[in-house]
């Protein structure tokens, strides 16, 4: 079908709105959406699957804008396109309680399919949902029935692909050869500091050839709409791989001072180069938020498209669920995450001074727990035999096997966790991936935007301590555990032994709405008796009483993770000589923080002062639970290598030096 006047009005519509809202705000990025409308445009009428009035359909084809700083792009064509986004939150565009915050924002606004901004975060979100996409359409398709079979699409930026994890992504995508990813590249030259010649000169489409990717090249994206149409669907008929589409725009196109420069990148462009922009491409120099009527008609036409689409889905579903209904059953299981009768029947049980590592009893649950709950995907980078992440009969999933349930991202700790979040985002799985806690550092980004969209990721950190030993400070967290615990909405779990570790692999899994990270010891630990301590179930609750020899403590000894055995064997000491003490196994702040105000004073009672926290880790954050008058047992240095048992000498995580602190601070809280 040719391109029209109409269809010229309507990129300038998005041009408009977009720069108006900015300009309100007196805070943006005009540039991108500027630039990009035309491709945006041709992608939104010409390819996208989508249903305005349901964003959360199944089979609907996925839309991220990585360059998140264009936000107004993104709410130009939801609005547009009639999402729920009125022209009201338009123009509320960065204001307070408003839905079109100045990133796109995922469960904020209707249609945003992931939270971007932080760049390179969407590109490899995109490879996780395009991940899904194909281990779904592996599982549940069946001839005549594709009912997951969907497109997964992004404008990435110049700085988008300059960051690190975008390597990471794309190399590993070209390595699966997913070919319904599609990525349209706003190759504008331009970032905050100028030029990207800068900083930025290699060959970008060698670069994504040599990773495995089709790339395709748009000469004029600010005019060309038929390349643009052409490129798009040149990549849809490659299957075999990813592909990357070179458009080249021009940034802030229309306004006649500022186009093509960095001045229209990240500032509003005034009010009167935005005049002249719009006198430059015919638009009413004197309306603001401005949508004809026939643009409104044309667009809104995606509501009627998208609603037949779905009802076509819906039946295709209705009789693919008549002659497969144990795969349909399957299915819903899928999307709700739920968790069946019997789905924990099998859970491991550790017997009593049985040593074993945390890590291998996460392990153990594993196995339990995965032939159980298809839709979990699990996998490592590159320390799979380390995590214990890979479970019993797991297949790889790979370029001709995404059935397989286990991933191996390779040493791509950033891209993993990114690829996860695009997982849970896209919905029907739910990942973990473990590494070493000391590289949850080199994934942080991706952490924090779990935390903040709300996806039920788990992060399985192994080596959780210094007691990992003779790697060497390099390998040996020390702040990381108080670095997790600072993130709002992320639940750090540190299980104390093995029973301890199946119940914080229950508490992750009940968890829909929030990551959990999980971190777990290298060193083997004892079983601790639960006849004589309190049932590790116990658990889901943060923190709880162990055990004691007083209703009314004097004494109470915090502990968390492995030191929960040699906190354990200290209160026996110091019980046996008499001092009325209270046993606290403390896995997770987060949830004890949770709980009622009388529980938690009937763990830490108020009137108990003396309160000696032991930790492998840094000191920071603990004066919250043992107070001003308190004493904490931490590492506040950098580790060193030797053999663990050497390190905890070294370091004063002995019983006798925790005896003799308790009795120092029982001193010094009497005196």
């Amino acid at each position: 079908m040719p391109y029209t006047d109409l269809d010229r009005l309507a990129i300038n519509t998005i041009r408009f709105l977009s720069a108006d809202a900015v300009q309100k705000a007196n805070s943006g990025h005009p540039g991108l959406p500027m630039g990009a409308a035309p491709m945006a445009y041709v992608l939104w009428t010409r390819f996208l699957k989508h249903n305005p009035r349901n964003p959360k359909w199944p089979n609907r084809d996925r839309f991220i804008l990585s360059a998140g700083h264009g936000s107004m792009l993104l709410y130009s064509l939801l609005h547009l396109t009639g999402y729920d986004v009125s022209m009201e939150d338009i123009q509320n565009f960065r204001q307070w309680g408003s839905i079109t915050p100045g990133h796109p924002e995922y469960g904020l606004t209707p249609g945003v399919e992931t939270t971007t901004g932080p760049l390179g975060q969407g590109f490899a979100n995109g490879v996780g949902m395009a991940m899904a996409e194909r281990h779904l359409a592996a599982v549940f398709n069946r001839p005549g029935y594709d009912i997951m079979d969907h497109f997964t699409y992004a404008i990435v930026s110049d700085g988008d692909l300059m960051e690190g994890i975008s390597s990471e992504a794309a190399s590993l995508a070209g390595h699966l050869g997913l070919g319904r990813l599609i990525y349209l590249y706003d190759n504008n030259h331009i970032t905050i500091d100028g030029d990207t010649s800068l900083a930025f000169t290699e060959d970008v489409a060698m670069r994504f050839q040599a990773y495995g990717w089709q790339v395709l090249e748009v000469e004029d994206g600010d005019h060309d709409l038929d390349a643009i149409e052409q490129a798009i669907a040149e990549a849809r008929a490659d299957l075999s791989r990813p592909s990357l589409i070179m458009v080249r725009t021009t940034i802030g196109y229309g306004a006649p001072n500022k186009q093509g420069t960095a001045g229209v990148h990240g500032s509003p462009l005034g009010e009167e180069e935005l005049r002249l922009a719009k006198r430059n491409l015919g638009w009413p120099e004197d309306k603001w938020f401005y949508v004809p009527d026939e643009v409104y008609a044309h667009m809104r036409q995606a509501v009627e498209r998208g609603e037949a689409w779905e009802h076509e889905w819906q039946a295709l579903f209705e009789r693919y669920a008549a002659e497969y209904p144990a795969e349909a059953e399957a299915w819903r299981h899928y999307w709700s995450y739920a968790l069946p009768e019997g789905w924990d029947a099998d859970m491991p049980t550790f017997a009593a001074g049985e040593k074993l590592a945390t890590r291998k009893a996460s392990g153990k649950v594993l196995d339990a727990i995965m032939p159980k709950l298809g839709y979990l995907i699990g996998g490592s980078a590159d320390l799979t035999p380390s995590n214990n992440t890979k479970f019993k009969g797991a297949h790889i999933f790979a370029r001709d096997a995404y059935d397989g349930r286990y991933v191996h991202w390779g040493i791509r700790e950033h891209a993993m966790g990114a690829a996860m979040n695009g997982m849970a985002l896209h919905g029907g799985v739910r990942p973990y991936g473990g590494t070493f806690l000391v590289f949850s550092d080199y994934m942080r980004p991706a952490v924090r935007l779990a935390a903040l969209s709300h996806l039920p990721v788990i992060f399985v950190y192994t080596h959780d301590s210094v007691w990992l030993g003779e790697d060497g400070p390099t390998h040996q967290p020390i702040e990381h555990l108080a670095s997790l615990r600072a993130m709002p909405n992320l639940v750090v779990i540190r299980p104390a032994d093995a029973n301890e570790t199946v119940e914080a692999w229950r508490v992750a899994l009940a968890e829909t709405s929030r990551p959990v990270a999980l971190a777990l010891s290298r060193q083997s630990i004892t079983t601790l008796d639960r006849t004589r301590y309190a049932d590790a179930a116990n658990l889901r609750y943060g923190a709880y009483v162990l055990a004691e020899n007083a209703a009314t403590p004097d004494l109470i000894l915090i502990a968390t993770g492995s030191e929960v055995e040699l906190a354990a064997a200290a209160y026996e000491q110091l019980a046996a000589e008499g001092v009325r003490v209270r046993l606290v196994s403390m896995p997770s702040w987060e949830l004890f923080a949770e709980q009622s105000p009388e529980y938690r004073e009937s763990v830490l009672p108020s009137a108990v002062k003396a309160r000696l926290a032991i930790e492998a880790g840094a000191s920071l954050g603990w004066e919250r639970w043992v107070g001003l008058d308190g004493d904490i047992i931490a590492i506040d240095r950098f580790g060193a290598s030797a053999p663990y048992k050497v390190l905890q000498e070294q370091f004063g995580f002995t019983v006798e030096n925790v005896v003799a602190r308790a009795k120092a601070l029982l001193e010094r809280v009497a005196g």
